[in-house]
């Protein structure tokens, strides 16, 4: 399989008046390995507040992906039921996948990078200039990298994005900003299933800021995890229970639709095109973007790589001939998006 490095992918996709970015797991890895690739998410973790059993379904599973066990046990789950399986055995299945959950949250703030500082000027440059090339940028990520990025302007400078929080019109001291539909008219910048930084209060989508509080963000948010105050996260283990999810809050529905809309070119880096995502992947299938480029990592030949390109192939080949999808692959390393 021929690739296109990602100067050569940007250079194509000029042909469309718009280009869109979505972004998964390998752009947090390829910021820091040692803390986001999901076997060193594995090692961080803690699973001595929750039930040993769910430690163990990793082993049987020969696992350390996160949302693949906590599908597995919802999934045992189910089928324990149909079967009229032990008494309880059901509810402590589903318990398991809860517990799991609440941790993987709980591991990715105790590990994140304390502060913006943690990461170099080469760094922060090095990933604008990638981010700026797209008008769009989506998320699957829960971390604070992208936002960082976002908000590392020269002294005096408005960020580059726009992610829709607001000052609250309600609390003008307030230690938090909030997030409105008619807010997100211009928004470019959407947390396709939450962030660790954004928060559902009940009655409004609050997002933690250091700038009103003069706390540090992570800070902020493994206090509110010891209070077990979480935030807006989707981590559910099937696409279709993820989508439940987002049908039933308004910011993830407002991302949906926007996703749903988006035109041209779309640029996938980092991110495997698993069928856990499969209510967004359908999104593109279904359609209008005209051209999907997709990145690999190492061999293009790998087994890996091969199943991302197969999926990629039904996306195209899902699409009707009236609106065909166009897929290019790229060499995912040479966007060097952290400098490296």
């Amino acid at each position: 399989m021929a690739l296109l490095t990602f100067a050569e992918a940007l250079k194509d996709a000029q042909q469309y008046n718009r280009r869109h970015a979505l972004l998964g797991n390998g752009f947090s890895i390829a910021c820091r390995p040692n803390i986001f690739a999901y076997g060193k998410l594995f090692e961080q973790a803690d699973f001595s507040k929750i039930s040993p059993t769910a430690k163990n379904a990793f082993a049987a599973l020969g696992t350390q992906d996160f949302e693949r066990v906590i599908k597995a046990l919802r999934d045992a789950s189910k089928i324990v039921s149909a079967y009229g399986g032990p008494p309880g055995l059901a509810a402590s299945l589903t318990a398991d996948a809860d517990g799991l959950r609440e941790l993987l949250v709980q591991t990715i703030a105790a590990s994140h990078p304390a502060w913006p500082g943690e990461l170099t000027e080469h760094e922060y440059q090095s990933c604008r200039a990638f981010l700026a090339n797209f008008d769009t940028v989506y998320t699957f990520n829960y971390d604070l990298l992208l936002y960082w990025a976002h908000m590392h302007t020269p002294e005096g400078e408005a960020p580059s994005s726009d992610d829709g929080f607001r000052t609250s019109q309600d609390d003008f001291d307030a230690s938090y900003v909030v997030w409105e539909p008619d807010q997100s008219h211009e928004q470019n910048t959407w947390f396709l299933h939450g962030a660790l930084h954004v928060f559902d209060s009940g009655t409004e989508i609050q997002k933690y800021t250091w700038k009103n509080t003069g706390v540090r963000l992570i800070d902020q948010i493994r206090n509110a995890l010891s209070k077990n105050y979480f935030p807006l996260f989707v981590s559910e283990g099937t696409s279709a229970e993820k989508y439940e999810r987002i049908r039933h809050n308004d910011y993830l529905a407002k991302a949906y639709r926007s996703f749903s809309s988006i035109q041209g070119a779309l640029f996938i880096y980092g991110h495997s095109l698993a069928e856990s995502d499969d209510h967004y992947l359908r999104c593109i299938q279904r359609g209008k973007v005209s051209h999907l480029y997709v990145g690999l990592y190492g061999d293009p030949n790998s087994d890996n790589n091969k199943f991302i390109a197969r999926r990629a192939n039904q996306l195209s080949n899902g699409r009707r001939a009236r609106n065909p999808l166009s897929v290019s692959y790229f060499d995912a390393a040479t966007a060097k998006v952290w400098g490296k």
